[in-house]
């Protein structure tokens, strides 16, 4: 009888999925596809969830037969976030006219991308305060109390890494490692090789132009391919958010969230007021929010979905180039960083947000200047080489308590609210990229504003 459950799921997702390739014949745009995706993908969690109840084997079975679509969907984006980064950023240097652009391009591009990331620690604090948030709150059932002391136990290897140890982790050793994405640290090793690629090759054009002009061709075309098999994957993204959504919400444990329901509510208001931020900072630089906010959110919710900043890439870099009208080589290097470094979700305002719940229970007043300062050039320093997948946000949290000399227990006290946390965080930490893409093109006056301001951008260049 349960298979009969299951293999009915299965059809009710393929009907959904029948529903979306209709949708793209009769040419609704990509956001209402993606939006539709994502809403059926809610309903049917919550359905499958009140039919079946969270933990039973329908749900299980059938979550499994989900991440096929799903899953896949993700993997096929991680599949080609490293050819796409090296291509791309090779590509971008050999066709600057001024190598001093690349310094220029880099410095605003990380340095927003920090600064971001220091105010995301502030408004962690302010939020935590307001709320009245402290970690004497949360009761640990065996659960929590299993992944407080697993989380205990890695401190140690986090620990016994000095910052020229985190620093040194930037550089790669083995590029084909690298290219695996074995460690945390792999697209920004990735991003550093195809710089020296790329710089090699400006060098090589001064001494030997007819090498130099061949090996660009040779980029430019494996470029053109590279950006078709984006194209052909980001076809797949309303059917990807549809089932990664259904299980999310099929696997959420409802009762854990009614529990920490306070923690959840000032986390969503911490990630929202960040947000706000950003569309400021866009309105500071003379450009229309709303408009950059329209061409957005179909990666936003891409990035809510799938809690992953490195599968994000792709989408991240298309939407730039081909909605906001940032410059190539800027979007390439904006949404390989952001990626990995300066994190305002999982590294700012996450791992504040701890802290300052925390302190009271070892004797620290969260709201001495000294603490607060401390806390925010911690978090500052440490953003670089959170990992863009999953789990990046207790990573962050080990190095900053650990660092601060606080507890890491509590981390894994909110086990029971992670997923749902870390989809708004993961949103934002794109959004960080993105918006750091923008400014820095506009700074640089590469931004096509033309692009930015057309509203039919979007449909035509994500037609997809």
């Amino acid at each position: 009888m349960d298979v009969l459950y299951i293999v009915l799921n299965i059809v009710v997702l393929l009907a959904i999925i029948g529903l979306l390739i209709w949708m793209q014949k009769k040419h609704f745009s990509f956001t209402k596809r993606v939006f539709t995706g994502l809403g059926l993908g809610i309903v049917l969690g919550t359905v499958l969830q009140l039919i079946y109840g969270a933990g039973s084997e329908v749900l299980t079975e059938t979550t499994g037969w989900y991440s096929i679509v799903g899953s896949g969907y993700v993997r096929l984006l991680m599949m080609i976030v490293v050819p796409l980064v090296m291509v791309s950023i090779i590509q971008s240097i050999i066709n600057l006219e001024k190598t001093a652009e690349l310094g220029k391009m880099s410095a605003w591009i990380i340095g927003t991308l920090i600064s971001l990331t220091m105010v995301a620690a502030l408004v962690g604090i302010l939020t935590a305060t307001v709320f009245d948030l402290s970690a004497e709150q949360i009761e640990a059932g065996q659960a929590e109390s299993e992944r407080g002391s697993m989380l205990e136990d890695r401190l140690g290897d986090v620990e016994a890494q000095s910052t020229p140890d985190k620093i040194l982790n930037f550089i790669p050793s083995n590029i084909f490692l690298d290219m695996t994405g074995e460690r945390s640290t792999s697209v920004i090793a990735v991003v550093i090789f195809s710089l020296i690629v790329g710089i090699a090759v400006l060098g090589v054009r001064r001494k030997n132009p007819e090498q130099a002009e061949m090996f660009t061709k040779i980029v430019n075309s494996l470029y053109a391919v590279v950006m078709r098999i984006v194209t052909l994957i980001l076809r797949l993204t309303p059917f990807g958010i549809l089932a990664l959504m259904a299980n999310t919400v099929a696997s959420t444990d409802f009762a854990g969230i009614v529990e920490l329901g306070k923690f959840v509510i000032a986390s969503y208001v911490a990630l929202a007021v960040m947000f706000i931020i950003h569309l400021v900072l866009v309105g500071v630089f003379g450009l229309n929010p709303m408009v950059y906010l329209r061409k957005v959110i179909p990666v936003l919710g891409f990035a809510f979905t799938s809690r992953s900043s490195a599968g994000t890439i792709p989408l991240n870099i298309q939407a730039q180039r081909n909605s906001l009208g940032v410059n190539e080589g800027v979007a390439n290097m904006s949404a390989s960083f952001g990626a990995t470094m300066g994190q305002n979700g999982c590294a700012g305002v996450y791992p504040a947000m701890l802290a300052v719940m925390i302190a009271p229970t070892v004797g620290i007043d969260p709201l001495d200047p000294m603490f607060i300062l401390q806390l925010v050039l911690i978090i500052g320093i440490s953003s670089f080489g959170i990992a863009g997948v999953g789990g990046g946000a207790t990573f962050a949290a080990l190095i900053v308590l650990s660092s601060m000399n606080m507890p890491v227990a509590l981390a894994g006290l909110l086990i029971s609210v992670e997923a749902l946390i870390d989809m708004g965080r993961t949103a934002l930490n794109v959004n960080g990229a993105m918006v750091s893409g923008t400014i820095t093109s506009r700074i640089m006056k590469t931004l096509n504003l033309k692009t930015y301001n057309d509203k039919t951008a979007i449909e035509e260049n994500t037609s997809l």
